[in-house]
């Protein structure tokens, strides 16, 4: 059961009777997930509507948005509801059985502003073919440090520059943010060709640090808020799956430009300016966030977007409304207003900590897994395999495509297989591959498959990659905070994941001189084996939820979750996959409240991933 406890604003505050309190809602210590219009008679429900509907200018949408409540309510029953006719049902089916058929502008929104994330793959491929001669130009080929230091510069800068994430976004909206970035990572990329010392090049790439800082934190939220959630994994990693295509473009624009001698370089790091070009033309043509639009209270407008983004005016009401009911409680237990208030909040309120705690393992994970330093780095490390500079082009070109090809299979697998699962199967198999390598090395040059092995290896390494850590992080977590704390949430966590890239990029090629690639190689093996267990303790699973059903996930305790990772899902696992006794019954760590059939079926509680 739930009432209307108290009207204020033109925003209603439900009272559930016999689910969780607003207490539990930032500490939800029974593990419970539950619908907010769970239990609510029907003609208080309508009555409800009919006040949003007032509030904010949608009286003629009110058809629309009764239809969408009640199918909120109960969205496995939607098939039963006298209100709906067949024209509404044949979408809500097909929403079940196509749930890829969506509208154009969700599929040009998506792919326009992912296209920003080009500039990243680009980027680190250019300067890894880069690293082959601008060094030499400038006399510092014996300055680990500082060849380092300029790789490093635009995530070094970005750590700084991905706090603007949150007031940027609160004044110029997604589109406005996007756009303003997109000016950054054309002309100072540009600039980078007509670098005449080391530090004009450093300053260059500072510059292009803030622009790719904020977007790499917009991009993920701006599609994440705008996906339906049953596929929500597999469009927003296409932010991943265009970064490694950048990957494979920079790859050939350095084979392109190869040949043209000592001034290859300049035109190697200019070229990624390319991929930002078409978003300053065209990001205006996509529709806002939707929720960015409610969080602004310009629910008309809001409105108006989600009518862009879905088939149907029933799924654009039902989505809307639904987000404001969890939004208004994610208000009455979240409160910080100020910018310092809600990076305190961070780490201060249980729920958003755990948000906190799982965006910061997923993106630590991803540096440890090594593949920024092959990005960056491939063509020095097939150099010291024995390749000339065109072999360690074309092994590197080999390395962009399998890392481009392997992203394809998480778009179908992430939101089926999961995000837990997909990291918990790839992790072991890098590091495997990374020992391998490593070892690879220690054949003698006489032996004519050494440098090949090492190749085959690398090869495979990044194709467990491409469809596991590759994609999840910034998936993980534009969807694992609330839309009260996403933008400084995500921020952090690009922050931290530039500190991370930072330190690897700094330090790899000191690293590389001092222990050799067979000691490199093995030290980032380990760290993918400690990845693996932070993961499989500590990462809750985030698939086929809303973005507002996410709330109660992360109110779940991270000492539970550990728990019933270690003492149910282990001896489970052991029990069903080990000991071959197939009739053992998972007990489900969430326990769904208000929810339908459907739900329990593919959702994570009938048996738990990892």
């Amino acid at each position: 059961m739930a009432s209307v406890k108290s009207h204020k604003g033109g925003v209603e505050h439900i009272e559930h009777h016999g689910h969780v309190t607003l207490k539990e809602y930032t500490k939800n210590v029974n593990a419970k997930i539950v619908n907010p219009l769970s239990g609510i008679p029907k003609s208080i429900l309508f009555d409800q509507v009919s006040r949003f509907c007032r509030d904010h200018g949608l009286q003629d949408k009110e058809e629309y948005f009764k239809k969408g409540a009640l199918v909120a309510q109960s969205p496995d029953d939607f098939e039963l509801l006298e209100e709906l006719d067949e024209n509404d049902k044949y979408h809500l089916r097909r929403e079940i059985t196509n749930p890829w058929r969506l509208p154009r502008d969700l599929y040009f929104t998506i792919a326009l502003c992912s296209l920003g994330s080009a500039i990243q793959g680009w980027d680190n491929t250019g300067a890894n073919g880069a690293n082959l001669s601008f060094p030499e130009e400038f006399g510092i080929v014996d300055n680990t440090w500082l060849v380092g230091f300029i790789n490093s510069a635009p995530t070094i800068f970005g750590l700084f520059s991905s706090w603007a994430t949150d007031p940027l976004n609160n004044w110029l909206g997604r589109r406005g943010v996007i756009f303003l970035t997109g000016l950054f990572c054309v002309f100072p990329v540009l600039a980078q060709g007509f670098a005449q010392n080391w530090w004009g090049l450093l300053l260059c790439r500072m510059f292009m640090g803030f622009g790719m800082g904020v977007k790499i934190s917009t991009i993920p939220i701006m599609t994440s808020e705008t996906v339906p959630a049953a596929i929500r994994g597999g469009l927003v990693m296409s932010f991943q799956l265009w970064v490694a295509f950048g990957i494979f473009i920079g790859f050939c624009s350095n084979l392109i430009f190869y040949r043209i001698g000592r001034l290859a370089w300049r035109f190697q790091l200019a070229a990624a300016f390319a991929p930002a070009v078409p978003i300053l033309l065209f990001v205006w043509l996509c529709p806002e966030s939707p929720r960015w639009l409610l969080k602004k209270n310009r629910c008309k407008d809001s409105y108006q977007s989600f009518c862009r983004l879905r088939n149907s005016e029933v799924q654009a009401a039902r989505d809307l409304y639904y987000a404001h009911c969890q939004i208004i409680e994610e208000r009455n237990s979240f409160g910080g207003s100020s910018l310092f208030g809600r990076v305190v909040e961070l780490f201060a309120i249980p729920r958003l900590r755990r948000a906190t705690l799982g965006g910061a393992i997923v993106m630590t994970a991803q540096q440890f897994s090594g593949i920024n330093i092959m990005s960056f780095y491939s063509s020095t490390i097939f150099s010291q395999a024995g390749y000339s500079p065109f072999q360690c082009l074309m092994a590197s070109f080999g390395f962009g495509l399998v890392n481009f090809v392997f992203a394809f299979p998480a778009i179908w697998s992430i939101d089926s297989f999961g995000r837990r699962n997909l990291l918990l199967f790839t992790f072991p198999n890098m590091a495997w591959c990374l020992v391998v390598a490593g070892c690879c090395f220690l054949i003698p040059d006489s032996v004519g498959a050494r440098v090949p092995l090492i190749a085959l290896f690398v090869y495979i390494f990044t194709a467990f990659y491409s469809p596991g850590i590759g994609p999840v992080p910034f998936v993980y977590a534009a969807e694992c905070f609330p839309l009260s704390h996403r933008e400084i949430g995500v921020a952090f966590c690009v922050c931290w994941n530039n500190i991370i890239g930072s330190i690897l990029s700094l330090t790899f090629p000191s690293l590389l001189a001092d222990i050799k690639p067979t000691g490199a190689f093995g030290f980032y093996a380990g760290l993918n084996m400690l990845a693996f267990v932070v993961i499989f303790l500590f990462l809750p699973e985030t698939k086929q939820r809303t973005l507002e059903e996410l709330d109660y996930i992360f109110g779940v305790p991270t000492r539970r979750h550990a728990a019933y990772q270690l003492r149910t899902w282990l001896p489970w696992f052991v029990r069903k996959w080990v000991l071959g006794q197939r009739h053992v019954v998972l007990e489900p760590l969430y326990q769904l409240e208000g929810f339908s059939h459907y739900h329990r079926k593919n959702g994570v509680s009938v048996e738990p991933s990892a």
